[in-house]
């Protein structure tokens, strides 16, 4: 299955309303799940909480009457707009190691994004006005579906929704001013995720899958999760030992070699640049970059009357 967030046309008389949507895409359609029919939310992340349950009815929805979208009439959103947490591994693929002269780590190196990074499929990556290293990073990711805690790596796909393609944005100066990489990996926009989530089914071996990334047409990164030191299984593994991860939870699987920091001299986004994410059977993400609009002056302070 490939499960959507969407946004769909405005359809109230001389109204501007529109309703955030779940979907499963059938064909070219996609069967929203929100129509009484199925009777599920608009929100991934509830739909995912509502446990086995639910997620038949996501299975059957195609066979009822919900009504049916066309994928062209509606906007993709991030398949999960605000996951409970965003965790990232670093240094993870042996190419992307030795572009950065790194040593192989001997334990998984994990960091958070913040989570109002998200933007969707289409969404504009901003340069922030503090910044001009701004890098690309390719990714798999990994939307959980299950609460689950202290489950061994033969147990990881019982709790996986499945797979979706993020770009790990990152302001490469910033990410330096502290080893937990937070500052530099959570800017607005800098977690483009989607266009939707694809069940294990449909993806099969995880650890074959061809990913690449363009800037402009130009191939930058080319590479499959063969080249991956820790698998999936091994980071719900270790994570689950520490904390439970939720439904909605996005895990982020590493990059491999291509990044603009790769380069000599590095090769920074640059307003206008067209950034395309390809991962085999999973889908294509495609963000334009942008600068940030300057920030809004504060409100003037309220002074109360004497």
């Amino acid at each position: 299955m490939r499960l959507a967030t969407f946004l769909v046309p405005d359809e109230t008389p001389g109204g501007a309303t529109t309703r955030q949507r779940t979907g499963v895409v059938d064909g070219d359609d996609l069967v929203d799940l929100t129509d009484p029919a199925v009777g599920l939310p608009g929100d991934m992340t509830a739909l995912l909480g509502l446990g086995d349950e639910a997620w038949e009815r996501v299975r059957t929805a195609p066979a009822t009457a919900a009504r049916r979208w066309g994928l062209e009439q509606v906007e993709l959103l991030a398949p999960v707009t605000l996951p409970p947490k965003i965790l990232a591994i670093g240094l993870n693929y042996r190419s992307h190691i030795a572009e950065m002269g790194h040593a192989v780590p001997e334990h998984q190196y994990w960091f958070n994004k913040q989570r109002t990074a998200v933007t969707g499929p289409t969404g504009d990556i901003l340069i922030p006005g503090v910044s001009e290293q701004v890098d690309y990073e390719g990714e798999l990711g990994v939307v959980i579906r299950r609460r689950a805690k202290s489950v061994p790596a033969a147990r990881w796909l019982d709790v996986i929704a499945g797979f979706t393609v993020v770009n790990d944005v990152s302001v490469r100066d910033w990410q330096a001013h502290s080893p937990t990489f937070t500052m530099g990996k959570s800017f607005d926009t800098h977690c483009p995720l989607g266009p939707w989530i694809v069940t294990a089914d449909e993806v099969g071996d995880v650890r074959a899958l061809r990913l690449r990334t363009w800037v402009n047409g130009e191939l930058r990164q080319d590479a499959t999760t063969e080249d991956l030191i820790f698998g999936p299984d091994e980071m719900v593994e270790y994570l689950t030992t520490a904390f439970p991860l939720e439904p909605g939870d996005l895990l982020l699987t590493g990059t491999p070699s291509g990044v603009g920091a790769g380069f000599r001299p590095p090769r920074w986004l640059r307003s206008g640049d067209v950034v395309r994410i390809e991962i085999e059977r999973v889908g294509v993400l495609e963000n334009r970059v942008a600068h940030e609009p300057p920030a809004a002056p504060p409100p003037d302070p309220v002074v109360a009357d004497a």
